[in-house]
């Protein structure tokens, strides 16, 4: 049964609980929420996480958090995002960082409240009305992944967690999920029934090849 064998890799996967508490506390990239919108751009491009987002997100932030350039929503959404090509060169993404930004900046003062309480009124079945999911370059996977960090305990139907549920899947003799909202709702069902979050689910499909040891900048 699916159910047995991702047990079996939850319990071999130590310190997963602890990244997926850090998410659903808005702590991902030491609470940076900055950090956090950029992550899940990139994010979506589909690129590699642990070899191309996470140092493209560090070296943003040791280039425009620690010095100060970048230090809100509000100033994010007003980067002149040219400056950081040499850090990543896609114009698309950082004007979708930009937006998020600046819609979230107009919710509360503090950023971490800003994007918390979005992620609490936001909705998966009516995400493409959503002001952030109308936001052009927006897809369901950016859109899961904002909510996640900011509290909300979901999935983001990416390649990788759907190549790993339904690899899981073949293997037991049950049918492939192609679509993204079954796929949501499935571990939902399955997150249940293993009394554990649907971010451990997520983080665990991410990190399966490596589950006896998660990277340190993972769980940063």
């Amino acid at each position: 049964m699916i159910e047995k064998t991702i047990e079996k890799y939850l319990s071999d996967c130590k310190g997963l609980k602890e990244l997926s508490l850090r998410c659903l506390n808005t702590e991902r990239w030491n609470g940076e929420v900055s950090l956090m919108i950029i992550d899940a751009a990139i994010t979506s491009v589909g690129v590699n996480y642990f070899q191309v987002v996470i140092p493209k997100v560090k070296d943003f932030e040791r280039n425009f958090i620690k010095t100060n350039i970048v230090n809100s929503l509000k100033s994010l959404s007003q980067f002149p995002y040219e400056r950081a090509f040499s850090i990543w060169k896609n114009k698309r993404t950082w004007q979708v960082v930009r937006e998020i930004s600046l819609y979230l900046s107009n919710i509360a003062d503090d950023d971490k409240t800003s994007l918390r309480t979005w992620a609490e009124k936001s909705s998966l079945e009516n995400w493409k009305e959503d002001p952030i999911g109308r936001i052009k370059g927006v897809g369901l996977i950016t859109y899961q992944y904002l909510r996640m960090m900011g509290g909300v305990d979901t999935v983001m139907p990416d390649k990788i967690v759907k190549g790993f549920i339904n690899n899981i899947l073949i293997n037991t003799g049950k049918d492939r999920i192609n679509n993204d909202m079954e796929l949501i709702k499935f571990i939902d069902k399955l997150a249940l029934k293993l009394k554990v979050t649907r971010v451990e689910i997520c983080f665990l499909s991410w990190l399966y090849k490596n589950r006896e040891k998660i990277p340190p900048d993972f769980i940063k």
